[in-house]
């Protein structure tokens, strides 16, 4: 089964090219990286137009102002049956790919672990699923998320069931956890497949202490138990 790699950017170019690098050679001929800019304006569309990949599809730019949606309009282009997220400014390991579109032959989605890195890839927590708890399950994963985008990869069935996504989630990762935790069969694997950076430009806060309030939190959980059901 071929696979579709999805990126969504936004002022990622001090760390584009090493991530995209990570992720070719994983790829097949007839695979695809989509990637969608959120209106970058630090030299990253030029980074990309360098590439001569046919590979790499690069969606028409549009403003969306949150990571969330901006994913939702590149998850609204893939292709191919696999699907994986990607963050900007990661690297990927080696194996990734191979690694989890193998465990998903029995699974809807897979979830890996990932090592938190500063901007220059020195270990700031070694296993993000230790210090997350990560794990299976609905409550749970309501209260603290154990998904994190650029460590899942599942099934078009879970896309499918998952888009459009409602305007009031918080984040799309999450949201598509949940879904897949109500609807399908999921993995949690121990492998760390992906060096994940955490520094001040980060497009999404992900592995940090949230700066929501606890009202606001507190209705973020609501408007997704809400959806939830609805869905």
């Amino acid at each position: 089964m071929n696979v579709s790699v999805c990126m969504a950017t936004h002022n990622g170019a001090r760390f584009i090219r090493q991530q995209i690098d990570s992720i070719l050679p994983q790829l097949d001929h007839h695979d695809e990286l989509v990637i969608s800019d959120d209106q970058s304006t630090d030299g990253l569309p030029a980074i990309l137009a360098t590439y001569q990949d046919e590979r790499i599809r690069i969606l028409p730019p549009q403003g969306f102002g949150t990571p969330a949606k901006n994913f939702e309009y590149a998850l609204a282009h893939v292709r191919h049956e696999i699907i994986f997220l990607a963050d900007q400014d990661d690297v990927w390991h080696p194996d990734k790919i191979h690694t989890m579109r193998n465990l998903l032959a029995d699974v809807d989605l897979v979830v890996c672990d990932c090592r938190l890195t500063d901007a220059q890839l020195n270990t700031l927590t070694p296993s993000y699923f230790q210090m997350n708890r990560s794990r299976q399950g609905i409550l749970k994963n309501l209260l603290k998320s154990s998904y994190m985008g650029c460590c899942m990869a599942f099934h078009r069935r879970v896309l499918e069931r998952s888009l459009p996504f409602p305007p009031s989630i918080p984040m799309h990762d999450q949201w598509i956890g949940l879904v897949a935790e109500r609807f399908f069969k999921i993995a949690f694997a121990p492998q760390i497949l992906v060096h994940h950076r955490r520094h001040y430009t980060n497009y999404s806060s992900t592995g940090e202490t949230s700066k929501f309030s606890f009202w606001q939190k507190l209705d973020m959980r609501f408007q997704l138990t809400k959806q939830l059901l609805l869905c």
